[in-house]
């Protein structure tokens, strides 16, 4: 393993979110500087745009007082899908870039809300957005639109800071993690696009923010954003801790595979030291 990135922090290269392109490129978001940027497979860092700042720079943004991009998708013809939150109904929600095009906001989110995991069904062709203020799953068309509350349940709720986070479309269901509660959320898909009843997959993982599924069964690897361990959850909702600190995790906020390679962003929110990308190897049996 080794760190294959290291960002800017005082510039606000705080990575958020990553979605792997085919031949290894990274996309990620840049919460505390509102970007978006490849990172290559070599490291280079490129950006690739940077949403409109608040006009009241983004002090009411939902529990963080400051605006933030969040999660991130992108579909085969390389449109990038992203998140932003910025506490006004200007600017707050689902915002979409395609190649050689300037950003564009193509659903509207609550102001008082902080949209934060994205999540792509290709097959109906729906992105999810997790909403950790509100507590809400929202579901958007892929071609924008006005949103749907799709789920509300009581597991979605925070406690106190931040509920419903990291979000992945994943064998007919929806899983989303609760950072407050420390659970992973499995949400059928029903017909219609009707959601279930979220079931406790995992719980006791304080901090936990995104995740990726390992393609072994429902196995997740998961960032555990106070605790700066990675995770990986079996299928019985056990869990071991397979990277730490001294791997050079700072605060990790998502990951990503691409085959066995594991892609972990580490955004340094509380160790304020290095925001990172740090690439390993997944071994154990299918």
């Amino acid at each position: 393993m080794r760190v294959a990135a290291h960002f800017d922090l005082s510039a606000g290269q705080m990575p958020e979110n990553v979605t792997l392109l085919p031949d290894g490129t990274a996309d990620v978001t840049f919460a505390a500087s509102r970007q978006v940027a490849q990172v290559s497979p070599g490291g280079a860092t490129r950006i690739l745009a940077t949403l409109p700042a608040p006009a009241d720079g983004g002090v009411k943004t939902p529990v963080l007082g400051f605006p933030l991009t969040t999660g991130i998708v992108h579909t085969s013809d390389g449109t990038v899908y992203m998140l932003y939150a910025t506490g006004t109904a200007d600017l707050t929600g689902l915002w979409r870039i395609r190649p050689g095009q300037d950003p564009e906001r193509i659903a509207a989110l609550p102001a008082n809300g902080l949209p934060n995991g994205l999540a792509l069904d290709e097959h109906s062709r729906q992105l999810y957005i997790t909403d950790s203020a509100l507590g809400t799953v929202w579901t958007v068309p892929i071609g924008g639109g006005t949103p749907t509350a799709w789920s509300a349940a009581p597991e979605l709720a925070s406690t106190g800071f931040l509920g419903a986070n990291g979000a992945k479309v994943h064998d007919g269901a929806l899983w989303v993690t609760n950072l407050d509660r420390g659970t992973l959320l499995r949400i059928p898909i029903r017909s219609g696009n009707r959601a279930g009843t979220p079931q406790v997959k995992a719980s006791g993982l304080a901090g936990i923010d995104d995740f990726a599924f390992t393609g072994r069964g429902d196995d997740v690897l998961a960032a555990l954003n106070a605790p700066n361990t990675v995770v990986r959850i079996r299928s019985n909702g056990t869990s071991t801790t397979v990277l730490d600190a001294t791997n050079g995790l700072q605060n990790p906020t998502s990951i990503a595979l691409r085959g066995n390679d594991v892609y972990v962003l580490s955004a340094a929110y509380t160790t304020a030291t290095d925001p990172n990308l740090l690439r390993a190897r997944l071994h154990g049996d299918r």
